[in-house]
């Protein structure tokens, strides 16, 4: 399965941050926010990625991830020259999604706290699978209706009287057939090619499944000057107090299996000393060094 970051858009939300850097680029406590969603994927086993930003923006996420070879990973950049709709995104990538299953994840998400997207990755075989997470303010979202029996019935972009409490996170599976749906899509009142419409056609055809993600679960959009911030402040708590990290890109592949102990010590080598660092061989490398027997 390849993988699509979404990391374009105007950053209007987080203005004047954004005359600085682009959204996805501006810091969740310790890291850029893309490395979140880089973290994902991999996590997901997906190594060949393609991540779609704006022309001004893509040196920049050039700059900071290269071409993914660090990580094992085989990174392609595609410019989105304005933002049209998620669903856009196919077809700025679908030279690069060729003929097999993609996840698409968006660049402002963070998700932490189960192994439900990667085991959703692992078990795809057809169709769509999307995530339902349990919201105070669905109307700020894609809302998905569902029948006595758990199933999804319905899915509305930002209802003004939402039918449940249910949000689509911005994680998506698809099979193949998302190409062509996105090409025969025609924009909304917004302009903008839906992703809601997306779902909708796989949900008519019955191909759509929904996982509602499990109590404890954290989904963060950090679209916004507070959003980001309790990100960071989350992001902090968590891993001050189980000393682990959160996106953390090299311990990902290094899990994966897409970088080996060697790699990734050669890795963490080449890093200043700072905290970052510090993790890494601290925690990660000192770990998976097989122990040595006392005299």
């Amino acid at each position: 399965m390849k993988g699509i970051i979404l990391a374009g858009g105007t950053g209007s939300r987080l203005f004047p941050l954004t005359l600085v850097a682009s959204k996805q680029l501006q810091p969740v406590y310790d890291k850029p926010m893309i490395y979140y969603a880089l973290t994902t994927l991999i996590e997901g086993g997906i190594r060949e990625i393609c991540l779609i930003s704006t022309p001004g923006e893509l040196p920049r996420f050039r700059q900071l991830l290269g071409d993914g070879r660090a990580w094992g990973l085989a990174i392609e950049y595609r410019e989105q020259a304005r933002p049209a709709g998620i669903a856009q995104a196919f077809l700025i990538a679908e030279s690069f999604v060729g003929t097999g299953p993609v996840a698409l994840i968006l660049g402002d998400n963070i998700f932490y706290g189960s192994d439900t997207l990667q085991r959703a990755v692992a078990e795809f075989r057809s169709g769509a699978t999307l995530f339902g997470y349990h919201v105070q303010d669905p109307e700020r979202y894609g809302v998905i209706e569902f029948d006595t029996d758990g199933r999804a019935i319905s899915i509305e972009e930002k209802p003004r009287t939402p039918k449940s409490n249910y949000a689509v996170p911005g994680f998506y599976i698809y099979d193949n057939s998302v190409l062509a749906i996105c090409r025969g899509l025609q924009p909304s009142a917004r302009g903008e090619l839906e992703i809601t419409d997306v779902n909708s056609t796989y949900l008519r055809r019955g191909d759509l499944r929904v996982q509602r993600l499990p109590r404890g679960f954290a989904w963060l959009d950090a679209g916004t000057s507070s959003s980001l911030h309790e990100a960071s402040a989350y992001v902090q708590t968590i891993e001050k107090r189980a000393g682990i990290k959160i996106g953390c890109p090299e311990e990902a592949a290094y899990a994966a299996g897409f970088l080996s102990l060697s790699e990734l010590a050669a890795l963490t080598r080449q890093m200043p000393r700072c905290e970052y660092r510090d993790y890494l061989e601290n925690q990660v490398l000192a770990e998976a060094q097989p122990s040595i027997p006392t005299p």
